[in-house]
């Protein structure tokens, strides 16, 4: 009795670029790019350039003839969205039912804040045999930090990442829970965060990073310049609050050899 041999998909690949210098390509993602396997990058629009594929183009590599963009719309419609991601999902598998591995241009990281993993989800959804592969890169607020010579946490500091479009109030909170917080699209608040930084008197231990890695990065110290300026929409901000004041750190591994070493001498005298 014959059996229907089952579809044989190729991998799909998600290869973070970092966010913008080409020198940040990891050699894994550099190594994937050249693999012969076909390539998908994301455009906001159809036939609109992509900001991915201006990295790699940057670092040398021709763009394949036969590589394919996916839409997805910057938009708040739920509908609209559903349609946007299904049709790219279906494209996708589509793709990957040729037996050839699909690698995905992801700009910065693609386990912050990016469209693979939800692409990738998808995409399992309707063919769960797809093996899925996430090669990470670096981060938009790791290449802003350095850039800007900040130092993100040290020893026992905390560090927290959210989107500023989470509002004021939010990071007002937040501001006293962490040492330093890393606000990521500020553009829309751009206004009122400077206003509540101008009040906790946090605009000396603040910088404001623009388009980081590449050609027109900008790096702006003087934050409450900003104030009435339009910025740019891959942006973020720094922020530093050193007078936050920090509770007490439950060391549990030193606790626990302090009491083995204990029990050691108990033993010992006994």
């Amino acid at each position: 009795m014959n059996h229907p041999q089952s579809r044989i998909y190729g991998k799909l690949i998600g290869a973070s670029l970092g966010p913008g210098d080409p020198e940040l390509i990891t050699r894994r993602a550099w190594i994937a790019l050249q693999s012969g396997a076909r390539w998908l990058y994301p455009v906001k629009k159809a036939e609109e350039s992509s900001c991915a594929l201006s990295i790699v183009e940057r670092g040398g590599i021709a763009v394949p003839a036969d590589a394919v963009e996916l839409v997805f719309p910057m938009t708040r419609d739920a509908e609209i969205l559903a349609r946007a991601w299904a049709r790219a999902a279906e494209q996708t598998v589509a793709l990957l039912a040729e037996g050839r591995d699909l690698v995905f241009l992801v700009e910065g990281d693609a386990s912050t804040f990016a469209t693979f993993g939800h692409l990738a989800r998808v995409v399992r959804e309707r063919a769960p045999e797809v093996r899925v592969e996430t090669i990470p890169g670096v981060s938009s607020f790791a290449a802003a930090a350095a850039s800007a010579e900040v130092i993100l946490a040290e020893e026992d500091e905390t560090f927290a990442i959210i989107p500023a479009a989470y509002g004021v109030e939010v990071i007002n909170h937040l501001l006293d829970e962490f040492d330093t917080l890393a606000l990521l699209k500020v553009k829309p608040l751009m206004r009122e965060v400077i206003e509540l930084l101008e009040k906790r008197d946090l605009l000396g231990s603040s910088v404001f990073v623009e388009r980081v890695g590449s050609p027109e990065e900008r790096i702006v110290r003087d934050v409450a310049s900003l104030k009435d300026e339009k910025v740019n929409y891959l942006s973020l901000l720094l922020v530093q609050n050193p007078k936050r004041v920090r509770g007490e750190l439950r060391r549990g591994c030193r606790a626990r050899k302090a009491l083995a070493d204990a029990a050691q001498s108990s033993e010992a005298l006994a």
